[in-house]
């Protein structure tokens, strides 16, 4: 397997993975309107980017395996009514938002994971003169880009009131 090939693999997976994350947060701070609404459709952009990655690495003869991060948040059933209960419980305690603020911490350093995956993908693209990996990185990546941006804006904006709450 050449390095294409891993970055593709390791693409695919840490997109799924970031997919799920942002549909837990989601749902984990139901009671914060903008973070529920906002990381459903950044979840839905990482899900788009599995499957464009799949298709593309099928192109290729390489099988990515199942369609990772694809699960959407109602079909966890009594997991997702115990994450919105919960939330909807201690939605105005000082402990969620550090909760918060750790989710948006990890939800970060991982669509910064891609961002490099993306930009390895895109410079070999180049190397290789392949013009539809080049194409496939040029869509992509300015949305994991914009998915770090969100969740920087959002430490930024919460960390002074959630850090410094008794």
């Amino acid at each position: 397997m050449n390095g294409i090939a891993l970055t593709l693999r390791a693409l695919h997976h840490g997109e799924g993975r970031l997919a799920r994350h942002f549909v837990t947060v989601a749902q984990r701070h139901r009671t914060e309107h903008e973070v529920h609404h906002v990381a459903g459709d950044l979840a839905a952009w990482s899900r788009e980017h599995v499957r464009r990655l799949a298709d593309t690495a099928a192109g290729r003869g390489l099988d990515l395996g199942g369609p990772s991060g694809t699960s959407d948040a109602s079909d966890d059933g009594i997991l997702a009514t115990l994450r919105r209960k919960t939330a909807e419980l201690t939605g105005h305690r000082p402990e969620p938002a550090l909760l918060l603020l750790r989710d948006l911490r990890e939800l970060h350093l991982d669509a910064t994971e891609n961002s490099l995956h993306w930009e390895m993908l895109a410079q070999a693209a180049q190397a290789s003169r392949d013009s539809a990996l080049l194409g496939l990185a040029s869509a992509c990546h300015p949305q994991t880009l914009r998915q770090m941006r969100w969740t920087n804006t959002m430490i930024k904006t919460l960390s002074p009131q959630a850090l410094t709450s008794p």
